[in-house]
């Protein structure tokens, strides 16, 4: 079943840390996407955001979630521009399996892995053993997160 709103849980999680319905990051959301596609160029590949990453920006940019029950120091982190030197080849090569283009949107403070949101607005989570399968959507994808359930291989998603 694909969520269409955030369950309470996850309602309560983003509102305790500073996210509401309508929130907008405004011109901030746009210098974010700006340096991370420019950091891409950097590396030698062309990044493009989409509707749907841009949209995810402007409301949920900027947000750190702790993770209820970890440390405190154990986040998820909506910020586009962390990650590493040569992560753009690793969002192209997502991307090219795909066949949808991919945005990063933030990454978890545990293990760095990166969460990136395809154009029609599918979560994925890159990390250091794979891609995963976060959710068909924002809803889903941060009750996956929040749930701590294991993730399906984002290849099960290639075309």
């Amino acid at each position: 079943m694909t969520l269409r709103e955030h369950t309470p849980e996850v309602s309560n999680w983003l509102a305790q840390n500073g996210w509401h319905p309508g929130r907008d990051i405004g011109v901030v959301a746009e210098n974010l996407i700006r340096i991370r596609v420019e950091d891409a160029a950097g590396q030698g590949w062309r990044l493009e955001v989409s509707e749907a990453a841009t949209r995810f920006i402007h409301s949920y940019g900027e947000l750190e979630l702790p993770y209820p029950g970890s440390s405190p120091e154990v986040t998820l982190n909506f910020d586009p521009t962390a990650g590493y030197h040569g992560d753009a080849e690793a969002f192209a090569e997502l991307s090219e399996g795909l066949g949808r283009k991919v945005f990063p949107v933030g990454y978890e403070s545990y293990e760095f892995g990166i969460w990136v949101v395809d154009e029609i607005g599918r979560f994925f989570y890159l990390h250091h053993t794979g891609g995963y399968f976060l959710g068909e959507n924002e809803f889903e994808a941060l009750s996956l997160a929040l749930s701590g359930k294991s993730r399906p291989d984002a290849e099960d998603f290639f075309v």
